[in-house]
């Protein structure tokens, strides 16, 4: 129900008003025209639901992974369906991330530009901090300099900052009537002057493609300007990474089957390799130092063809388990082998410690294993399949270990503690902080409220919320 409320984007009417009385096609339309006719990969599709701003569907813009022309391909289309076409603070951060994730893997970056600028009113949200809207604009620079193509398409109207993206690109196609690139539009003209000029007259495809080159192409439609695009994605001679068609076996079990195999509750979790029996190809899987640290597991097997390292809880992470861990990164750093974490990590008690527990020379390995992970020079995926409390989550490649993606599971919950063993409130003293039962009932509410997974992937703390038996194709 999520992803079809993200899907219709600003709703039936804002489609209709883009589609009928603007001329435009709807972003999804666009995307169909833009890529090669299979299957692609859409990122954060639930980002900017039930923002404290309120809803933002997909956050005002669509991005993913893709083939043009057989090329990968990061794009970022505009949606303006939503909320008239402005840009929230969500699509921001939206933006960096499909920017980041082209200059990890050097793809190729498409932009589809049709905005209204930024949000006036969460302005101080957007504009003056290292990782507001100038950033966009900053990345395009750094990538241009590492050789990573980036095309732009403007598709509708292009204003005052958001005019640079399609000017830092490499090519773009402005389309006759709809594509407009201007800093100040009409209103502000009049403003300013008492001057009245229309948009076309102002910063059409005219003047941009025979006046300003601003725009490299003019199409007369946006049929046409998909297809100039993809021609000149065709002559880029860009394809970073060169495929290999490899055979590989399904797993002996059906995919399907992971759903029932979800953890719902970390103390009824299963055994960790029943899933991986449904993930690897041929249910193949050579387990390193199987009878050491058996609350992780560790090994090496094949998915759709690839050879991947694999850590996966399979319990609380101990110190023999992160010694275990940490040596088996470092190995597969060495080999140059990518590693998938499958992460579902013991949640914090609330309870006091015992001394024994406040000296145990567990911490000491996880920290190890930290080390070895953000040191670890390999691409790292990790998925998280149940819980992601606490520092347990660090040393499993959570959000803050740059992983090259994370993906969620529906039933993840993401929190520093989990609000189901939250009985007492922390002592801070013998007599001190008894807690009020209102204030601990409000408390957990909110704990729970906030670990959900989409809570997590509206804020775009992962890449999305992705079904259990969906994640082979993901």
């Amino acid at each position: 129900e999520l992803l079809e409320m993200a899907i219709k984007g600003g709703g039936e009417d804002a489609i209709l008003r883009h589609t009928q009385r603007n001329k435009k096609l709807f972003v999804r339309e666009r995307l169909k025209l833009l890529l090669d006719d299979e299957s692609f990969l859409e990122l954060s599709p639930l980002a900017g639901l039930n923002m404290p701003y309120g809803d933002v569907p997909a956050a005002g813009c669509l991005t993913g992974i893709g083939k043009i022309c057989g090329v990968w391909c990061v794009f970022i289309a505009n949606d303006a369906t939503v909320k008239g076409g402005t840009t929230y603070p969500i699509g921001v951060k939206k933006q960096l991330r499909a920017q980041e994730i082209a200059m990890q893997n050097r793809l190729l970056a498409v932009y589809l530009v049709d905005s209204g600028g930024a949000f006036l009113p969460l302005q101080s949200e957007l504009f003056p901090d290292k990782s507001h809207g100038g950033r966009v604009f900053y990345n395009e620079a750094i990538m241009s300099a590492m050789r990573i193509p980036q095309v732009a398409v403007v598709c509708g109207s292009c204003v005052a900052g958001g005019a640079y993206v399609p000017t830092m690109a490499e090519e773009v196609v402005i389309i006759d009537k709809i594509g407009t690139l201007f800093l100040g539009g009409p209103p502000l003209v009049k403003a300013a002057t008492g001057e009245h000029v229309s948009p076309e007259d102002l910063g059409g495809a005219k003047l941009h493609s025979t006046v300003s080159g601003c725009a490299d192409h003019f199409a007369s439609s946006e049929k046409e300007a998909y297809e100039c695009i993809r021609n000149v994605i065709s002559t880029l001679n860009y394809d970073p990474l060169p495929e290999e068609v490899i055979e590989h076996d399904s797993p002996l079990y059906s995919s399907d089957e992971l759903l029932g195999l979800a953890p719902q509750d970390y103390r009824c979790t299963l055994p960790v390799k029943l899933i991986l029996s449904r993930l690897m190809d041929g249910s193949r899987f050579q387990e390193f130092k199987a009878n050491y640290g058996t609350t992780l597991i560790t090994g090496f097997g094949h998915v759709e063809g690839h050879l991947v390292g694999v850590v996966a809880n399979n319990g609380e992470l101990s110190h023999d388990a992160s010694l275990k861990g940490s040596h088996f990164v470092q190995l597969c750093s060495q080999r140059s082998i990518p590693i998938l974490f499958f992460q579902n990590t013991a949640p914090h008690t609330a309870e006091p410690i015992s001394v024994s527990q406040a000296h145990s020379n567990r911490l000491k390995a996880q920290a190890s294993m930290m080390a070895a992970v953000a040191c670890a020079a390999v691409p790292k995926i990790t998925i998280v399949i149940g819980g992601c409390y606490g520092s347990e989550s660090y040393v499993m490649c959570g959000r803050s270990f740059s992983p090259n993606f994370l993906f969620l599971w529906p039933n993840a919950r993401v929190a520093l503690v989990d609000s189901r063993h939250f009985s007492t409130v922390p002592q801070a003293g013998d007599n001190d902080c008894t807690g009020d039962e209102s204030e601990l009932k409000h408390l957990k509410e909110k704990l729970e409220e906030e670990s959900s997974a989409f809570y997590s992937s509206a804020r775009l703390w992962d890449d999305g919320v992705i079904l259990p038996q969906n994640t082979r194709k993901v």
